[in-house]
């Protein structure tokens, strides 16, 4: 039988002077029939392995947009009138060495494309529009009247004569800028896409639509024309398939944090225990998302990491107060027990708030966020068995390597004998034991303030939504973004399409005061800078007018003539106006879509509508990509500071139920609170704007961040109970789980440090917001919280004034002992900081 410590736990090297009934319920159902416990476990990892190899990733256009926010649910009520105006691709073929596409070579080699993108799953081919579609159709006036037709001739054949009425009909089919280069060069294949394949009834699968969309590229490619291709389906599938670039970063990462595990605890197999009870973790996740439903996606697939990072977290926490209990002569398993009982308390509170950090990401009203926020939670919640319970029980088999123990030993004796001053552990101790003092407590304060200040002043520029041309998931020099760039400075009619939505009542579409309202919001779109082109109705009913009056720019006018009007509706595409002539289409050609051009769209229409609507005539907003896309900058705008809001509510409840005092849970709030508004301040500094793929990260930081401060707080609050000095309590803390803290800050940080290299800018960029919040979350937790402590906790105990009960102030005292009473003092410190039981 070992001593007895203060709190009641013994050393205790033989397990027949181990009374294995003593525990809780839950420890003793765990390590009296631990062997069943392994045993279901390794059933379980093998059922849920093969249900991992069913997990899909895909992405879903209907999953990323806000269903409930009223841009969406009017682009939703009308969605049958617009179809192709949300997800489709545009495909432009382009001739070589600058000819034009009036040849008999180019035009075999855009039909034969066009052909074959109509076959495609899940085109919605009634709507598909090139040169060679029936929907693409010329109108002229001619000395007999109007004369109309399909663009190309019937019978075409590439003769000359034919390709001569064929430049001819596009002269008059006004598609110069729409389907067909300014330059004559190139020309656009429009293909609109449905939500699911119609042939399996499943989501349209994005991969496969990429990886077919670049067969034809290859293909034709060879026969003397070049292909450039965008769209979001396009963009989900490039990131899609770039995603094997990001598992080979997450290999690395695993790589990283192997090594530096090993280096920090000497030992092959409690190194492989904590990185397979991890691993094991995450194979159930990925092994019940296929249960459940649910998909991974190029949001969602950080997940698994994530995961991973917090699960390391924990199960370091584990394997090193195990190691130090078996250091000092205690038996594997009793070792196992006395671990599993002082940190599960820490580590269940610290794992339920990530879990309950994580589900309120589920008040943003985006399906992807919503699902990402699922799966976080599910894979948190399984890690409070993988981690917190079924690792103790697997090392209480195979225990640790002597040599490794000892070297533990070893280092907790150097570490309490404080005469020591080589190891760059003791520096890193007595530097931060200096914030348990009032001095530098208050300088740490007054800089956090300073700094907090000075990040809420620069967040204040962060912009909601895309910040880049093209797709900023993308790299700028990406295959994609080279596409969007030429077709956006080819054509008039960019990738980027907002749609305002005219509701009338039904046959009054064409109504002239109505399309006199329509005039005037086209005209003042057409002086923002972020527009390039507008088209409905009463513009083209102005050229037409041009047209039946022999071409002349005086006639290029709305006129009050119903008559001329319904005249001109009549030869209008059906795309600027439905079917029941009820409702209007206007459509913006944007430049981009990013987050000014978008806002002054939507503020422009808005003024419009605020100004022309009535009961019978409204205005509404908004369908097109850009649309859409717009309602979701307004719908992240809003859940950003909801989602916080709802996080720190959440996280702050938790640790009041755990600490039992509003006192240490401001502790341990307010530097998480910091580390979110820097992470902010360096979104604005990195050019990251708040989008889908951003806004969950600084929540997900706040639940990852609050595991630092729970480990720390919790030693250093027990040891306060216990009359100990904020300095030798914070020391303790340190001693004990804070070295795990700097361990797992540091080695997370160099796993996804490596991101930065990724060719997917969604990753790199996620990478370096990641690297920032583990080593920013380790640091305020490392300061700000003894900072703290000293002017709230030690408001309820006793503290020695300044020096007594410092880290330097002992060292004297340490002196003056001898070596016999000095080892035996080491001792029972270093006994009694693993003893304290949350």
């Amino acid at each position: 039988m070992g001593i007895k410590s203060n709190d009641g736990f013994e050393s205790i090297s033989s397990l027949e002077d181990f009374n294995t009934q003593s525990g809780n319920r839950v420890e003793r159902l765990l390590f009296n029939y631990r062997a069943w416990v392994v045993g279901v476990c390794l059933l379980l990892t093998a059922f849920f392995g093969v249900s991992a190899m069913d997990s899909k990733l895909n992405a879903s256009f209907l999953k990323t947009i806000p269903a409930s926010h009223p841009f969406i649910m009017k682009y939703f009520e009308h969605e049958s009138d617009l179809t192709g105006s949300g997800n489709a691709i545009r495909i432009a073929v382009v001739t070589e060495d600058n000819s034009r596409i009036f040849s008999a070579d180019y035009m075999e080699t855009l039909r034969q494309i066009n052909d074959e993108v109509y076959l495609l799953p899940g085109v919605d081919r009634a709507f598909m529009k090139s040169l060679w579609t029936p929907l693409t159709r010329w109108q002229g006036v001619t000395e007999v009247g109007f004369d109309g037709g399909t663009v190309i001739p019937d019978g075409f054949s590439g003769s000359d004569s034919d390709l001569q009425q064929l430049r001819d009909n596009i002269m008059r089919s006004g598609e110069i800028g729409q389907l067909v280069s300014q330059d004559f060069q190139s020309s656009i294949v429009y293909v609109p896409l449905l939500d699911t394949n119609p042939k399996t009834g499943e989501p349209l699968d994005y991969k496969v639509l990429s990886d077919d969309l670049e067969r034809i590229r290859d293909k034709y490619s060879e026969q003397g024309v070049s292909i450039h291709i965008t769209g979001f389906a396009k963009v989900m599938g490039d990131l899609i398939s770039g995603l094997e670039a990001m598992l080979v970063f997450f290999l690395l990462a695993v790589a990283i944090t192997t090594v530096v595990l090993f280096y920090f605890t000497r030992c092959v197999r409690s190194t492989l225990v904590v990185q397979g009870c991890t691993l094991i973790g995450v194979v159930w996740l990925l092994g019940i998302l296929p249960l459940l439903g649910y998909e991974l996606n190029p949001y969602s697939i950080l997940v698994p990491f994530l995961v991973y990072a917090i699960g390391v977290s924990h199960g370091a926490q584990k394997m090193n107060g195990i190691m130090q209990d078996i250091g000092r002569g205690t038996h594997r398993l009793i070792a196992a027990r006395y671990t599993f009982r002082r940190l599960f308390a820490a580590g269940m509170t610290a794992l339920l708030a990530d879990v309950v950090g994580f589900a309120v990401l589920t008040i943003v009203d985006i399906p992807v966020i919503q699902e990402l926020a699922i799966i976080c939670s599910i894979g948190v919640g399984l890690l409070i068995f993988t981690n917190l319970a079924l690792l103790p029980v697997i090392l209480s088999f195979f225990g640790v390597s002597p040599k490794a123990a000892e070297r533990k030993l070893n280092m907790e004796h150097e570490a309490h004998d404080r005469t020591n001053r080589r190891t760059l552990f003791l520096k890193i101790i007595r530097a931060l034991d200096k914030f348990t003092t009032r001095r530098y407590a208050s300088v740490a304060l007054i800089a956090a303030v300073a700094l907090a200040g000075w990040a809420f002043t620069v967040s204040k520029d962060l912009k909601v939504g895309d910040l880049d041309a093209g797709a900023p998931e993308l790299r700028s020099d990406s295959r994609y973004n080279q596409d969007n760039a030429f077709i956006n400075s080819a054509y008039d009619a960019s990738s980027d399409i907002f749609v305002v939505m005219v509701e009338t009542p039904p046959g009054e579409c064409v109504n002239y005061q109505t399309l006199r309202k329509v005039e005037e919001l086209e005209w003042r779109l057409t002086q923002l800078a972020g527009v390039d082109s507008t088209r409905s109705l009463a513009s083209l009913a102005r050229r037409i007018n041009v047209g039946m009056n022999e071409g002349s720019l005086l006639w290029n006018e709305l006129l009050p003539n119903q008559a001329m009007i319904n005249a001109a509706a009549n030869r209008s595409p059906r795309e600027l106006f439905n079917s029941t002539c009820d409702l209007l289409k206007v459509y913006a050609y944007l430049n981009d879509h990013k987050a000014e051009t978008l806002t002054s769209v939507v503020e422009e229409a808005q003024d419009v509508a605020a100004l022309y609507n009535t009961d019978e005539v409204r205005f509404e907003l908004a369908a097109g990509n850009s649309g859409i896309e717009a309602a979701t900058n307004i719908v992240v705008k809003r859940a950003n500071t909801q989602m916080l809001i709802g996080v720190y509510i959440a996280v702050a409840l938790l640790c009041l139920i755990a600490f039992r005092s509003w006192r240490a849970t401001v502790c341990a709030i307010l530097p998480l609170m910091l580390t979110s508004i820097l992470a902010e301040a360096l979104m604005v500094k990195l050019g990251m704007g708040l989008k889908v793929a951003t806004l969950p990260v600084v929540a997900l930081g706040v639940g990852i961040g609050v595991d630092y401060a729970l480990y720390i707080l919790s030693v250093t609050q027990a040891w306060l109970k216990r009359g100990a000095s904020l300095s030798e309590a914070y020391f303790q803390a340190l001693n004990f789980t804070g070295r795990v803290v700097i361990f797992t800050g540091i080695t997370l940080s160099l796993g996804v440090v490596t991101w930065a290299l990724s060719p997917i800018k969604f990753q790199a960029d996620m990478g370096l917001l990641l690297t920032f919040m583990f080593l920013c979350n380790m640091l305020v937790a490392l300061i700000l919280v003894p900072a703290l402590a000293y002017f709230l906790l030690v408001l309820k105990f006793v503290v020695p004034p300044e020096g007594e009960g410092s880290v330097a102030g002992a060292d004297a005292t340490s002196q003056a002992k001898t070596p016999k009473s000095l080892a035996n003092d080491c001792e029972n410190q270093h006994k009694e900081s693993h003893e304290v039981s949350v």
